[in-house]
């Protein structure tokens, strides 16, 4: 087992609600279909998106209740953008759009060579004015890192005001590529799995979560 370097174990933020901790032992199951798969995702994902938010600016609203004048606090949801790493990263939009409905939406497509396993753009489509907003990268695993941190390095063109990566699942070889390639980017995931086997799956993880999510196993 390759240890997690300390300083990257630092970056990393477990969300440990019991809630999270139960729907995630659900879904690596072998045995969930693909419909209990998307459903537990989709409200894991949910959970989450509260945890990943926690520290989002607030501004000062005046509004009218049924009684008198207030000011009230509230998020710029427009000027925060979910970054799906396709395809599996779209299975957890839905989840974290319910909690942040107005937050902008920007994919993009990396697929892993599978004999080098490094990461290959193939798309990539992201709002306008990034320059004045925040990135949630979403993928339900951090696995090699490899996709991960090219997804970050990519999106870093933009000049984001910050950017998150937001996973159910990682292992120390992921933590340690993240942190190493993108020390300044925190990582918010449910678990911290044993390690990678010789085909880059987390193990003891939940197999491949695209094809779970999408019934193409």
């Amino acid at each position: 087992m390759i240890p997690i370097d300390p300083a990257a174990r630092a970056n990393v933020h477990l969300v440990d609600h019991p809630l999270v901790q139960h729907k995630l032992t659900l879904m690596r199951k072998k045995e969930a279909s693909t419909n209990s798969f998307r459903r537990l995702l989709n409200e894991l994902s949910s959970l989450m998106a509260y945890e990943v938010s926690r520290d989002m600016a607030l501004q000062d609203v005046v509004i009218e209740t049924p009684l008198e004048t207030m000011t009230g606090k509230m998020i710029d949801g427009k000027k925060l953008v979910f970054v799906s790493i396709l395809r599996a990263g779209n299975g957890i939009l839905d989840g974290v759009l319910s909690v942040v409905p107005g937050a902008r939406v920007g994919h993009i497509g990396l697929y892993r060579d599978p004999n080098t396993l490094q990461a290959v753009e193939y798309y990539f489509k992201m709002p306008k004015d990034m320059e004045e907003r925040d990135i949630v990268v979403v993928d339900p695993m951090l696995a090699t890192g490899n996709s991960a941190a090219a997804a970050v390095t990519r999106l870093k063109e933009c000049k984001p005001k910050s950017i998150k990566f937001l996973c159910l699942l990682t292992c120390p070889e992921g933590i340690n590529a993240m942190f190493n390639a993108h020390p300044d980017v925190p990582i918010y995931t449910a678990a911290i799995d044993r390690e990678l086997n010789s085909h880059g799956y987390i193990l003891p993880g939940l197999g491949d979560a695209g094809d779970r999510i999408f019934g193409t196993q």
